[in-house]
């Protein structure tokens, strides 16, 4: 299949580089001067998936590109509601957009089903733009796991993992799911078909919206943060938190919290993506990750207090420092 990854950083370069290695047709979406190295020099990973190169298009302007069958959205939430409108000349009529931000995603509500069918969160689609210009009877919903790094432009460090969880929003184990699939697995990532992907993104974000924010604020790894039993009380206050807002929507989350905290601290000294961003002066997803929980406990009526502390902390961190920390 011809893909377009769209926001070709850490995750999107090696998710392209892989792809293209096992020989799909694939063209970078990216900018700056990482966009430069992969055009003069191609992408170079590094680390667990082994060390190669390989030099597929790279781009800044999607109308170069044209249609494709699959455009990979791997940008980071904040940004998709600039890039959205731009997309436009990579769809074509049977083109799909598998969606992987971290996060809760625009189209989550669609095909839900129930009292909370096509709802609208503000907090992370401003004014339905990303609606409006993607129709989300393209969209697969995509959760990603591997660990990446941007060691330099053009230049990714794969650090773990090679699972990206992807299903339909109606639950069905789709003909499009399928092809995605193959093409993944063939390039040497595993590619569980879901039948029900708003689970797995509860999951992830369970233990996201605690460690993201905390990190962000104490600069602590993830072993730091579970050592330390005032912010491993506070994460778990959270995670209780969040967990209430997926029992309201029909979601059985079915990890403990024990468990989240265990496994936090076998992971170690790990840098959550908020922290990243944040020493690096990038902008957060904080909407995506712990905005929008919020923005649901206001509709649901649920207090969520900690979950409102580290959200207006950071919040407040992020307009006084501009990003200058």
């Amino acid at each position: 299949m011809k893909f377009a990854i769209v926001g070709a950083g850490a995750i999107g370069a090696f998710t392209g580089a892989m792809l293209a290695k096992s020989g799909e047709d694939v063209t970078l979406i990216a900018r700056g001067p990482h966009l430069r190295t992969m055009q003069e020099r191609g992408v170079r990973v590094r680390g667990e998936a082994g060390e190669f190169a390989v030099h597929p298009a790279a781009t800044d302007d999607p109308a170069a590109v044209g249609p494709v069958d699959v455009v990979l959205l791997t940008l980071k939430a904040h940004s998709l509601v600039a890039m959205a409108p731009r997309i436009a000349p990579l769809i074509g009529p049977e083109t799909f957009v598998v969606s992987a931000q971290n996060g809760i995603p625009w189209w989550y509500f669609y095909r839900h089903g129930g009292e909370w069918e096509g709802k609208h969160l503000e907090s992370i689609d401003p004014g339905g733009v990303i609606n409006q210009s993607i129709e989300p009877a393209r969209v697969i919903g995509c959760v990603v796991y591997p660990s990446t790094s941007l060691v330099e432009p053009g230049v990714v460090w794969h650090i773990e993992g090679t699972r990206f969880a992807i299903g339909e929003p109606d639950g069905s184990k789709s003909e499009r799911c399928r092809r995605l699939a193959d093409s993944f697995i063939k390039a040497g990532l595993r590619c569980p078909i879901r039948s029900d992907i708003r689970h797995d993104i509860w999951v992830k974000l369970m233990g996201n919206v605690a460690y993201n924010p905390i990190s962000a604020l104490t600069r602590a790894t993830l072993i730091d943060i579970v050592r330390c039993p005032a912010t491993r009380q506070l994460a778990a206050a959270i995670m209780s938190e969040v967990d209430s807002v997926a029992n309201e929507l029909g979601i059985e989350i079915g990890v403990s919290i024990e468990q989240r905290l265990e496994g936090a601290a076998k992971v170690g000294q790990h840098k959550t993506s908020m922290l990243q961003d944040i020493e690096a002066g990038r902008p957060l997803e904080l909407e995506a990750i712990v905005g929008a929980v919020v923005e649901l406990g206001d509709k649901m009526g649920l207090a969520l207090p900690c979950t409102r502390t580290v959200y207006a902390c950071v919040k407040l961190l992020t307009e006084t420092t501009k990003g200058q920390i």
